[in-house]
């Protein structure tokens, strides 16, 4: 198999509801997220023969990930209240509510689906929430 890797970094802050232990206070991360990219064989006609995908279009789609969630704060929809909410928007803050508790795991996950929601062959995605510690999501 041939693999393409590429990978984009977001700075955010987010916490875990619900949970014991540093991480349920508000706290930030340098998020980095690691992407492969992967075929059996390489394209065998047009400008991009000889390959699994342009890395140009490999390293736009995820740096637009990183992008979409850089210097904002995610929360998991339910884990504050209304009015935290609504002073938060009203402040001008950058928020970005998930459907899903905002962990390196789930990240990793909501990533690997929306790029192969972009037709971009991908087998694997980390998502590192400190240099030393990643989730990986991959389809077996």
């Amino acid at each position: 198999m041939y693999i393409l890797k590429t990978s984009a970094s977001f700075d955010s802050a987010h916490f875990l509801a619900g949970y014991t232990g540093k991480c349920a206070n508000l706290h930030g991360h340098r998020w980095k997220i690691e992407v492969e990219a992967g075929q059996m064989h390489l394209q065998t006609s047009g400008e991009k023969r000889g390959m699994v995908i342009d890395f140009a279009d490999l390293k736009k789609a995820v740096k637009g990930l990183a992008d979409a969630y850089d210097h904002a704060f995610i929360y998991e929809i339910g884990s504050l209240k209304e009015t935290t909410v609504q002073a938060l928007h009203d402040e001008g803050f950058h928020l970005i509510p998930v459907p899903f508790r905002p962990t390196a795991e789930n990240f990793a996950k909501e990533f690997y689906d929306a790029l192969k929601e972009l037709g971009l062959p991908v087998i694997r995605v980390k998502v590192y929430e400190t240099p030393d510690n990643c989730a990986i999501y991959e389809v077996a």
